[in-house]
């Protein structure tokens, strides 16, 4: 069966089978216009490492040891603009920090070089910074609240809000 008619198949009811809870997303791979310009940024201002240089065409940066988080291209978009608003594609890409005192040095990065903030979030479950990277692809870092603190209904069902998030207090947690 194809994936279509699978698909089809799903929107009449059937239940598949849910993805094993272990399954995790290794790393997005980004077009960008310009190599150097995005390196800047994900290495010089977000602290990612270079883990592999392909010329001009591409690069793999990484948090830590790991192959690569994040991987970085040109071969289809050197030089090229955004894509249009009101089109398909990826909204952000989230970051997912260690610690509350982690995310107030990545604030404090931003800060330091003139990086505007889109907005900022306290989601209940997590607190969330949210940037646009050079390319203007989106970009949220975050931290998530130990689940004992997530907000919940009486039943016990997930409760996430949305709120302003206080800057100040985050600069000052770490």
């Amino acid at each position: 069966m194809n994936s279509i008619a699978q698909s089809d198949r799903v929107g009449e009811g059937l239940t598949p089978a849910p993805i094993d809870p272990g399954a995790r997303i290794g790393h997005v791979h980004l077009k960008v216009a310009d190599l150097d310009r995005a390196l800047a940024f994900y290495c010089g201002v977000l602290g990612f490492g270079l883990k592999q240089r392909y010329g001009a065409q591409a690069a793999f940066v990484s948090a830590g040891n790991y192959h690569h988080h994040i991987g970085l291209n040109t071969w289809e978009s050197a030089g090229g603009k955004p894509p249009a608003p009101g089109t398909t594609g990826l909204y952000h890409i989230a970051i997912l920090y260690p610690s509350r005192a982690k995310l107030a040095d990545a604030l404090r990065r931003l800060i330091a070089a003139g990086i505007a903030l889109d907005g900022a979030s306290d989601h209940g479950v997590s607190e969330a910074l949210y940037l646009r990277d050079p390319d203007d692809n989106g970009v949220e870092l975050y931290w998530d609240r130990p689940e004992a603190q997530w907000p919940r209904t009486a039943q016990g069902e997930l409760q996430m809000h949305t709120r302003r998030l206080d800057l100040e207090g985050l600069l000052r947690a770490g």
